[in-house]
C-alpha cells in the first residue's frame, strides 16, 4: 500500500452529511464526512476478484480501493482505557446501515499485517465513491477471502473493551 502524505481532519463540520461515526470507548468520538475521510493520510490496495465466502463463487473485480486505515481512525480518535493494558482487550465492531458487522481485535489491528490493510474506502478504481456506490466501504486486505470482512455503507465503528 502507498502512503499519501495528509493531516488528519478534526470532527465533521455541523450541516454536512455524516458518513462514518466512530463510538465507545474513545477519547474523542467522532463524526466524519467523506470528505473528512479524504483528508486523512491514504493508502491504496491493489486491485482483487471478490467471492463470496459460503460459496466460493465469484461477485465482481474489484477496481484498486483507495482510503484512511482504520488503525489511522481509531488512533486520532484515542483509546478510553480505565485499568493498565485495557487496550489489548477492545475490539473493534464494523456495522454496516444494513446491519451486517464484523469484528477486529486491538492484537489483529495494531500487531499484525492485518492492520496495515483495514481500509476505509472513498475511492474505487481512481473515482470517488458516493453513499450511492456504498461509500464509505471496510476492506480487509489481509485476510484469505475478503468477502466477509467487506461492509458496504459502513455507518459505524464501535470500540468496546472485552471483559473477563
Amino acid at each position: 500500500m502507498d502512503i499519501a502524505q495528509t493531516t488528519a481532519p478534526e470532527i465533521a463540520p455541523t450541516g454536512q452529511a455524516t458518513a462514518l461515526l466512530l463510538t465507545g470507548r474513545l477519547l474523542r468520538p467522532q463524526s466524519l464526512t467523506l470528505d473528512a475521510l479524504r483528508a486523512f493520510p491514504s493508502v491504496t490496495c491493489a486491485p482483487f476478484d471478490l467471492r463470496c465466502y459460503t460459496t466460493q463463487r465469484f461477485i465482481r473485480s474489484v477496481e484498486p480501493y483507495r482510503g484512511v486505515r482504520l488503525t489511522d481512525l481509531i488512533e486520532h480518535a484515542g483509546l478510553r482505557c480505565e485499568v493498565h493494558g485495557e487496550f489489548k482487550r477492545m475490539i473493534f465492531l464494523a456495522i454496516g446501515h444494513d446491519g451486517y458487522a464484523v469484528p477486529f481485535t486491538w492484537h489483529e489491528l495494531f500487531n499484525t499485517s492485518v492492520g496495515a490493510q483495514a481500509i476505509v474506502v472513498y475511492e474505487c478504481g481512481g473515482k470517488p465513491l458516493t453513499e450511492a456506490d456504498g461509500a464509505p466501504v471496510l476492506f480487509s486486505g489481509a485476510d484469505l477471502v475478503p468477502a466477509p470482512r467487506h461492509v458496504k455503507r459502513l455507518a459505524r465503528i464501535d470500540v468496546r473493551a472485552m471483559t473477563i
